[in-house]
Formats: structure tokens, sequence, C-alpha cells
């Protein structure tokens, strides 16, 4: 687990990854690993131990508070602040915060990790395609007070791994200039995308010239990197955002 390096300062992004000293042992070998999610048939409280592993890691970042997202595939996206609740989940699939020290979580297995701000705000979105060609970046920074100067894509599926039907291409080429994201192979009833570069054109059309990240493979990377499509029964890395300035 390491924090990325290059964003302004105060400013805390990272992505836990399947290895960490303090896992537990899991039930099932598709388990094993750091797993931070509820939904996947794992033990809870093999998961919430996890997950308290994680908050006393980022306390010591002065972090007091976590909200973690119950995520739909949506273009939903919820703004927190202090007087919200971390005891249950939100529904959605986007976070924003202007508060201090306040974690905003998401969990993704192929999906695109989206973390991106500005010098008084941050917000942190779960992108699969369905998420991206819907607008939940759109969303996201429609709910943000000010528009992002900065952004991070974590480990998603990448496009050598990422077959998808026509019907995906022309939906996303329908709605934006991404034809270059698509590339065809042997089946020509197939389609190989790339979720990080629809992302930076997304982004790019918002002004944001800063964007790190964008290169691992959760589907290649099987010691770092929990896969759904690898392996159906998984678990679930944590994307985690927060600003201590």
């Amino acid at each position: 687990m390491e924090f990325v390096q290059g964003l302004p300062e105060g400013i805390y992004v990272g992505q836990t990854q399947r290895t960490y000293l303090q896992s537990l042992t899991a039930c099932v070998s598709e388990l094993e690993g750091f797993n931070l999610a509820l939904h996947v048939g794992d033990e809870n409280v093999r998961v919430h131990t996890h997950r308290m592993a994680l908050m006393s890691l980022l306390s010591q970042y002065n972090v007091h508070k976590m909200t973690w997202l119950e995520q739909t595939h949506s273009t939903l996206c919820h703004v927190v602040n202090e007087s919200s609740s971390n005891l249950l989940p939100l529904v959605g699939d986007g976070l924003v915060t202007q508060q201090q020290n306040h974690a905003l979580m998401i969990m993704t297995a192929d999906c695109l990790p989206i973390v991106f701000g500005n010098n008084e705000e941050i917000a942190n979105v779960h992108a699969g395609w369905r998420g991206l060609v819907e607008g939940i970046v759109e969303n996201t920074i429609n709910q943000m007070n000010n528009p992002p100067t900065w952004a991070w894509l974590g480990a998603c599926i990448s496009q050598n791994c990422f077959e998808v039907g026509l019907e995906v291409k022309d939906v996303f080429c329908q709605k934006y200039n991404v034809e270059f994201a698509f590339k065809t192979k042997e089946n020509p009833d197939k389609t190989y995308a790339d979720l990080y570069a629809i992302a930076k054109y997304i982004l790019q059309s918002y002004g944001v010239k800063h964007i790190l990240g964008g290169k691992a493979c959760t589907f290649t990377e099987s010691d770092k990197y929990f896969s759904y499509r690898r392996q159906a029964k998984t678990g679930r890395m944590a994307t985690f955002a927060f600003m201590n300035k």
C-alpha cells in the first residue's frame, strides 16, 4: 500500500493491494488477501478487521472519519461533511468532500477508481464502463464548488484484457469522440476498451491537465490486485482519498 506521489501538498491518495501484513486467513482461497468488501461472501468479522486495520493506518495521518459506498454502477454522487454519518454506506458511486481528515472510500476489482480535486475539495469515483458512459465523472464534478485541477487514475483492467461488445463502443462514441480508445483484434464482433484513455478524455474536457496513474492492470498483475474478470469470486481493493492541510 503506497500513497500517490506528485499530488498537491496536503492531499493523500492511495489504493490497497491484495497483499498486506495484517490480512487474516480467508475461509475460501478465492478471497485470500486484504479483502475490504462485505458483499463478496467473505466473513464479516474478517472484513471489519481489515477495515479497522486500514483505519488504524490512516489515523496516523489524522483521519478521523471514513465514508464508504454501496456501489451500484450509477451516476449518483454524494457530498459528505461533518454532519454526515459514517455508520452506514451511502448508495452511489461518487463522493465529494471539503472536510479535512475525512477519508472517501471506494472499492474496485477491475473498474476504474478516479480521484480528483482542487485546492479546497476532493472527489473519489467508482467508474466501470457503464458509470463512465452515463456520466459519473461529470455528475461528480458538478457536485464540486470548483472544477478539478488534478486527477489520479487507480489500478483497473487494462485495454488488452478488457474485451467488450461492439455496442459498448457504439454507446461511448455516440457521446464522446473516443474512437481512439477502442481496438479490434481477431474477433471482429468484439473490441477492447481503454478505460484509462476514456477517463483522461473526459477529465481533459474539464480542463484537467495534471493527470497521474493509469498504467496498472488488475487482470494481469494477480500478485497485487483482485480481478473480477480473472476470477468472479474475489475480493476488492479500496481506494482512499483525504485532505490534511
